[in-house]
Order: C-alpha cells, then sequence, then structure tokens
C-alpha cells in the first residue's frame, strides 16, 4: 500500500524502491546514522551490530532460495563456512587481498551451492531439507580432514588492510560489514522484483504451474541456490577476518536451524523479515546470555545444565509460539501497524 496521491508517471517511478520524499529523508538519516554509529557507540554495541550485519546477509541468502523460492536448505552455515575457509586460504596460503577474496569466496560457496542444490531438481519438502542436511555433514568432514583447512586446528585470517590502513578493530570492521549488509541488501530487494524474483515465487507457489506457463524450473532452482550460497560465502568471509580465526566449531547444524528459525519468526517471504527475525533472534540470544548466571545463583540446586539449556528452551518456545500465533512472522505484524496508520483515524 502506497500512501495517497503517489501515482506512476513513468516506468522509473514504478520501478523506484523509494517512493517519496519521506521516505528518502528516513533512508539517507539512516544511513548516515548508521556510519557514524561508531563514533559514539561503544564496543559492546558495536561488536552486537557487526554480528547482526553478517546473520542479515546469511538470513538474506536464505530467504531467497526458501522464503521466496519455497526450497527448504538446512545448509547455510556449511556453506558460510565454505566461504570463510575459501577467504582465509586465498589470503594466508596464496596471498590474495581481502578485497578479491571476498568476492571469490562468494563464488566458491555458490558454485558448491549449485552441487548441494542438484538434489532439488529431483525431490523437495521433507526430502530436499534431509539432503540439505547431509551436504552440511559432507562439507564439514571435508573440511576437518583436508590439510588446506588446518584440519581440526583451523586457519587464522589476517584482518583487512587497505593502502596500509588496517582494519584490525570491530570499530573499523563496522563499516566494510555494513557497506556490505546495505549493497546485499539493496541487491536482494531488487532482485525478487525482477523476472528471476517472479520466477522464485511462481515456482514456491506452485511448480508445476510455473513449469506449464513457461518457466525453467531446473535453471531458476539453482540459481536460487547459487545466490543464498553466494550470500552465505559472503558472510562467512566477513565473519573470518572480523574474528581472524575460522573453524568448524563455528558452523553448526545448530546455527543452521537458527537462521531457519529468523526467517520463521521474522517473516517467509519477506526482506523486512530478515531484519525482524534477526533482531528478534540476536536479542533474545543476548537476554538469555545475561539471565543464565542469574538462574544459576537463584536456583543452585538445579546446577548449570539448566542454565545452558536455557538458551535452547527459549529459541524453541519462541518458534513454537510464532508458529502457532503468527506463522507469517513479525513482517506481517508490520504491514498490519503500516496500513492502519496510513488509513488513521478511518477504520477500513
Amino acid at each position: 500500500m502506497r500512501p495517497c496521491g503517489v501515482f506512476d508517471k513513468s516506468y522509473a517511478l514504478d520501478l523506484a524502491i523509494i517512493r517519496t520524499w519521506q521516505h528518502w529523508v528516513i533512508l539517507i538519516s539512516a544511513l548516515i546514522l548508521l556510519f557514524f554509529f561508531p563514533l559514539f557507540g561503544s564496543y559492546y554495541i558495536i561488536s552486537f551490530m557487526n554480528y547482526l550485519a553478517i546473520s542479515v546477509i546469511v538470513g538474506l541468502g536464505l530467504q531467497i532460495v526458501s522464503g521466496y523460492c519455497g526450497q527448504i536448505s538446512f545448509g547455510q552455515a556449511a556453506f558460510m563456512a565454505i566461504g570463510a575457509y575459501t577467504s582465509a586460504i586465498l589470503t594466508i596460503k596464496f596471498g590474495f587481498s581481502f578485497w578479491i577474496a571476498l568476492p571469490l569466496s562468494g563464488i566458491m560457496a555458490g558454485a558448491v551451492g549449485i552441487i548441494g542444490g542438484a538434489p532439488s531438481l529431483r525431490i523437495k519438502g521433507m526430502y530436499l531439507a534431509m539432503a540439505t542436511i547431509a551436504i552440511h555433514f559432507v562439507v564439514i568432514w571435508l573440511i576437518l580432514h583436508m590439510e588446506i583447512t588446518g584440519s581440526f586446528k583451523g586457519l587464522f585470517p589476517p584482518p583487512p588492510s587497505l593502502g596500509g590502513f588496517e582494519f584490525d578493530t570491530d570499530e573499523r570492521m563496522f563499516y566494510i560489514i555494513m557497506t556490505v549488509m546495505v549493497i546485499m541488501t539493496y541487491a536482494a530487494r531488487n532482485l525478487v522484483r525482477s523476472k528471476a524474483g517472479r520466477a522464485f515465487v511462481a515456482i514456491r507457489d506452485n511448480d508445476l504451474a510455473g513449469e506449464v506457463m513457461g518457466v525453467n524450473l531446473y535453471y531458476y532452482k539453482l540459481l536460487a541456490f547459487f545466490i543464498s550460497c553466494f550470500y552465505a560465502g559472503i558472510a562467512g568471509s566477513l565473519w573470518g577476518h572480523l574474528i581472524t580465526v575460522v573453524n568448524t566449531e563455528q558452523f553448526t547444524l545448530f546455527h543452521a536451524l537458527e537462521y531457519i528459525g529468523m526467517l520463521i519468526i521474522g517473516g517467509m517471504g519477506s526482506i523486512p523479515g530478515v531484519f525482524f527475525g534477526v533482531l528478534f533472534i540476536r536479542i533474545l540470544n543476548e537476554l538469555v546470555m545475561f539471565a543464565s548466571p542469574v538462574l544459576a545463583k537463584a536456583v543452585p540446586w538445579l546446577g548449570t545444565s539448566p542454565a545452558a539449556a536455557l538458551g535452547l528452551s527459549a529459541f524453541g518456545l519462541a518458534l513454537i509460539i510464532f508458529l502457532i500465533f503468527e506463522p507469517r512472522g513479525l513482517a506481517h505484524r508490520w504491514e498490519i501497524f503500516k496500513a492502519s496508520y496510513r488509513l488513521y483515524p478511518f477504520a477500513h
């Protein structure tokens, strides 16, 4: 729903994402505030924002393949690992610059994603989900048993540098991560409005009807997997160079489940839903981290196990609540709020 009085007078206006001057003011103000944030934000908040932005990039990729194309994937953490290890190997063993390793890590993850997405040409639903879980374990096993990946010890990629200036702190990495996140968000937003985006939705809603109407199922399913894994690879590269250590413990199956949970809570098939879901889960994790020691002290006879399991319990409870009471996610609530705000004080 657009504001009253906004009409399409040209094809450019019809294609525009930002439609009104008020939206431009909000967008520019938000970007200025975002990139000046490290000047007054605390180290804890900046680190949290970096983690949040990387999670958004991973979530955007998963939203494309699962939310828009309807292909269930539990391999996002594995493809993130591929991106992280590719970037680390290129910078450590081959002397590549981070700026070259970053896109190459995404391409490498995307290429492997095409292989991993091949089962989607023949199977779907729960069977495809199981296939992507198998891919996750295969990738992790290969990483642990290859010498070039550092085996169980992992790798230690250097921080990015530009003209002698090193991005060796969270505050400096903030600018790289946020810039990449903004670019990837803009690309995803335009992709879902393109011919490919409409093909993804057609496959999700009814793949047989889409094929009858001329949608190439094989091409667009593999394209969705490539784009999704490309996003995960980019996020993995950023993550590895942010913390300067890469090992398989950072890319577990639980992380893959967590990304799926973010989409369910935020809203499937919605770009803003990625932001809502990531923000909800990450804030929930932070609250659990602070609440766990309090619980252990308040009820000492329970021991440390219940406190440690509080995070998993909170995550599972949140998923159940949203699946029962708001299956369309927080993005649906946001759309309802926007519609009621524009129509106020009228009821309809």
